[in-house]
């Protein structure tokens, strides 16, 4: 399934998962880069090329949004999604100890725990997008419907307009 020798935690369960999906390399540096760079390194349209961002309500509950790289979560629409008060992001020193991942190489897929997961609606009108593999410079790409199914995601309007 995957091509290249980078196999990350998100692929192997993927494989496990016997979920089709192809890999994507970019070279930045091995720095963290925003997703509308990574879009334009990989030669992709950056409405099919979707970031992970983690929250943590008061409670102290954490949940995953995924969005196209050119948008900004709405805190307001994530807390109704995920019916909560409020959600607010995590500190950029808790994305490693929560997740099990780095800033700019967060994947939806794989984290220490599976958090209730929410995708922006827009993936249902693209046949594939693309996400962190769980590394900088390594994406995924593969179909919405079964990234929601192995994370157990919800489709949600939660971004800014």
């Amino acid at each position: 399934m995957a091509k290249g020798n980078v196999k990350t935690n998100a692929m192997r369960i993927l494989d496990k998962e016997k979920i089709k999906y192809s890999q994507l390399e970019y070279d930045s540096g091995g720095e963290a880069v925003d997703g509308v760079t990574v879009a334009n390194l990989i030669g992709e349209d950056p409405k099919c090329v979707f970031k992970t961002l983690v929250t943590v309500s008061p409670n102290k509950e954490y949940f995953v949004f995924v969005v196209p790289v050119e948008h900004e979560l709405d805190l307001k629409k994530c807390a109704k999604a995920a019916g909560v008060k409020a959600v607010s992001m995590i500190h950029v020193k808790e994305i490693n100890p929560v997740t099990g991942y780095i800033r700019g190489g967060t994947s939806p897929i794989g984290m220490k725990k599976l958090f209730p997961t929410f995708v922006h609606e827009s993936a249902k009108e693209h046949e594939n997008i693309i996400f962190s593999a769980g590394k900088i410079g390594c994406q995924i790409k593969m179909n919405p419907e079964d990234l929601l199914k192995v994370v157990n995601g919800k489709l949600a309007d939660i971004i800014k307009e």
